[in-house]
């Protein structure tokens, strides 16, 4: 049977995620696994850092993930996800690369949501 697609194993790791059973998301991450967010240069490496640290965060309530694009080939996948616990909301942007149906590296950007400017108010419209 052939190895699942990075785009089914990013599919995967997103439906655990919203489990809020981070620790079972270590079954779609590769021993060798590392999370990179450079916006604040961080690193963290192995399964259970990554699980830890998502038990951790303060949350509101339980994790939902929103997928709005999910893409990419047999290595590498790209996710555009709103995650929310009710309270707070926000999106990410994630590479993911894959090797045997496992996620060895993924590279996250978490953007802040920011006020359009004025000076282009005349050539906007909201996303709704």
């Amino acid at each position: 049977m052939p190895s699942p697609t990075a785009v089914d194993t990013a599919r995967e790791f997103w439906r655990l995620m919203a489990s809020n059973d981070f620790s079972s998301v270590s079954t779609v991450l590769a021993p060798d696994f590392v999370l990179d967010w450079p916006q604040s240069n961080e690193r963290i490496r192995g399964a259970q850092r990554f699980a830890e640290m998502n038990q951790t965060y303060p949350a509101h309530g339980p994790w939902a993930f929103t997928i709005h694009r999910l893409f990419g080939s047999d290595t590498e996948a790209v996710s555009d996800v709103t995650v929310s616990d009710g309270a707070q909301t926000t999106r990410a942007l994630s590479f993911f690369t894959v090797v045997l149906g496992k996620v060895t590296h993924l590279v996250e950007f978490w953007p802040e949501p920011y006020a359009a400017p004025t000076n282009r108010a005349h050539l906007i419209e909201p996303i709704k």
